[in-house]
């Protein structure tokens, strides 16, 4: 028998204030926190990098290498004894024998200027392009840092959503019951309730699982606890990119930039290669002591390299040189190619992606949320049932859920778009400006 205090009229109407007060609640479960913005992890991730400061070591180790190449070898010191008599009546005598000398003497190598200022020039421009590196790397960090906390902040909302469906199976599965108890419904509506419970529980573990990923992976770029609440909106209406300028901000890629500094690293050991086929020239002064009997000796001496065979060694290796700098021009031309098209595709998912998420603003979230309403109406005036009213919250949730989840692709591809060029110049911290903010 049913209690006095329930009828189906009473339940009726505090199920249809739950659900009114349900369908008004805000879906953003982030937007009232106050926490680490999006630009606040970038900049944590940044200053925690080993790998930008391992950069910068790289850096100062070419600048160091480059002033030492362009030195001039240092001078050799010779000493030692000529002509020592190893037998006879003047053996192992240094004075007795007019030939034996004890000889001291300094060797120097007259290296080529044009020589060693291509040596110190291939250092120079190894640290040119490990700074062009840091640029690369510094992108990369903000780009990865940037997906990780979208990660986060799209996998709390759909985790959000999960959460308010399970609430609303539970209703379900209570009013199932309560109808069964009544008289007007039957135990399959129940374990109906009860599996589509189930099912939303396993979800709600999966999106748990998800939450609590997203938050390690941003831990690890920002240091900063895995609970941090998240705060703003993801900004992925806009670009930093203007599109009219893309053949000029491709070119200005810094991975092309690597690959440029690369190229000048091949050049500048090609012109080494080029002067290595001219000789340097050793020069040696040495003084000679003899006995007391016997004069003392001078001698200077010039030692120059043969290049006999100079076609199949100093040519071959200029003609591999020259080779070098082709091949490393032909890898910047094919891959500032596949990067146009790379950016171009992702320029056009995003596009698309935007005008999926307004298509869901303006149709599909709109008309879910009028099918819950007129559902719901139908019910007050006794023409639907509780499950028509449940099914319809449901349908509307996964249809957020779906919105969410392209929120969350088309973010991905706005983080990879946004951050080709790091928010900063490495070298000065100025803010870098590689096109207007682009909004459809």
């Amino acid at each position: 028998m049913l209690s006095p205090f329930f009828s189906p009229a009473r339940a009726r109407g505090m199920l249809t204030l739950f659900l009114c007060c349900a369908l008004a609640a805000p879906t953003s479960v982030l937007a009232a926190d106050l926490g680490m913005t999006l630009g606040e992890a970038q900049r944590l991730a940044a200053l925690r990098s080993r790998q930008l400061a391992g950069i910068d070591a790289a850096v100062a180790a070419s600048r160091e290498m480059a002033v030492a190449a362009g030195q001039r070898p240092d001078p050799v010191l010779k000493f030692g004894v000529e002509n020592l008599p190893v037998s006879g009546d003047d053996k192992f005598s240094l004075t007795r024998d007019f030939m034996t000398m004890r000889r001291i003497g300094v060797m120097q190598e007259l290296t080529r200027s044009d020589k060693r200022h291509w040596r110190a020039e291939g250092f120079s421009r190894a640290a040119d392009k490990a700074a062009s590196q840091k640029n690369l790397a510094l992108a990369a960090i903000e780009r990865d840092t940037a997906i990780a906390w979208l990660e986060r902040y799209y996998a709390q909302e759909m985790a959000s959503q999960i959460t308010g469906l399970a609430d609303q199976e539970k209703l379900e599965i209570d009013a199932a019951e309560g109808a069964y108890r009544g008289g007007r419904g039957s135990l399959a509506d129940i374990l109906a309730a009860r599996t589509a419970l189930a099912m939303v529980g396993d979800r709600a573990s999966e999106a748990g699982r998800r939450v609590r990923n997203a938050k390690t992976m941003l831990a690890r770029w920002t240091g900063a606890g895995a609970d941090v609440p998240l705060a703003g909106q993801p900004p992925i209406d806009a670009l930093r990119l203007e599109p009219g300028q893309l053949e000029a901000l491709i070119a200005n890629h810094p991975r092309l930039a690597v690959m440029a500094k690369q190229e000048g690293v091949a050049q500048a050991e090609a012109k080494l290669a080029e002067a290595d086929k001219k000789v340097d020239w050793t020069v040696e002064v040495a003084f000679l002591q003899r006995g007391p009997d016997y004069s003392n000796m001078a001698s200077v001496g010039v030692s120059v390299p043969l290049q006999w065979n100079q076609r199949n060694r100093q040519d071959r290796e200029l003609a591999a040189k020259l080779a070098a700098v082709e091949q490393a021009r032909a890898e910047r031309e094919e891959t500032q190619r596949m990067l146009a098209a790379e950016i171009r595709t992702m320029i056009e998912e995003w596009t698309n992606g935007r005008e999926r998420i307004a298509r869901f603003e303006r149709e599909l979230l709109p008309l879910a949320r009028d099918r819950t309403q007129a559902v719901l109406s139908a019910y007050r005036g006794g023409k639907a049932t509780l499950s028509d009213v449940l099914a319809a919250r449901r349908n509307e949730t996964e249809v957020r859920l779906q919105e969410l989840q392209l929120r969350l692709d088309t973010a991905r591809v706005w983080a990879a778009l946004n951050y080709i060029f790091p928010i900063s110049d490495s070298s000065t911290g100025a803010l870098q400006a590689p096109g207007k903010a682009h909004h459809e």
